[in-house]
């Protein structure tokens, strides 16, 4: 593929997943984005989830699988990159479809004695995608480091990755916190300006840039 291709893959990978986070709140009447799960919004018992399932998340995951499977290809050769996002095509990328195939059930609860099979794959790809995430994206910025060529993206994604990952803590110490659905949008919202970011940087880069 060319470097374009994986770029836009990418982009559209994350647009499609922001698109059906706004879209499904608007299809659930009193739905509050600050204190409800995006999971919320295409759970077993809403009206239009599996639109949202299979028209978002699971294409979504596919996307950026194979995104994060392809981007090291088009940035400079490093281990740490390498890993980083092999990492969060398995955790993020598989991990998005898992939890788009398996929905919550009303009400996501967390109580494990109350929850579905569905539930229970749900909240677990969920758990692995967020303890994962900002260490795999702490890995890619500090192989982007070492080359002054990605010296702004290695910057973006350290900052990500922070955010990320303090937020991540937060939403992990208390998942009944009444902000849980501003937390959680926070988190999301900080992985898709690291992808868009690294497809822009592919997108732009030329031979000379790739090693190549």
């Amino acid at each position: 593929m060319s470097n374009k291709l994986v770029a836009y893959i990418g982009i559209l990978g994350v647009g499609l997943f922001a698109i059906a986070a706004i879209i499904g709140p608007l299809l659930i009447e009193d739905y509050s984005i600050v204190s409800q799960y995006i999971s919320e919004s295409f759970a077993s018992n809403t009206q239009y989830g599996k639109y949202l399932q299979y028209l978002g998340y699971v294409p979504s995951g596919i996307l950026t699988a194979i995104f994060c499977f392809s981007a090291p290809k088009y940035l400079q050769n490093s281990r740490w990159i390498k890993a980083g996002f092999i990492g969060l095509a398995i955790f993020y990328g598989l991990g998005t479809i898992l939890v788009g195939l398996f929905p919550c059930d009303a009400g996501c609860p967390t109580n494990i004695m109350m929850s579905s099979d569905s539930q229970l794959i749900h909240n677990a790809a969920a758990s692995l995608t967020y303890i994962f995430l900002p260490f795999c994206m702490l890995a890619i910025g500090l192989g982007l480091k070492k080359f002054e060529v990605h010296h702004r993206l290695s910057q973006i994604t350290f900052a990500t990755a922070i955010v990320s990952g303090i937020f991540i803590f937060v939403l992990i110490s208390n998942p009944e916190s009444g902000y849980r659905g501003l937390l959680q949008r926070i988190i999301e919202t900080s992985f898709i300006t690291f992808m868009v970011s690294t497809a822009l940087e592919i997108k732009n880069s030329t031979k000379s840039v790739l090693g190549s």
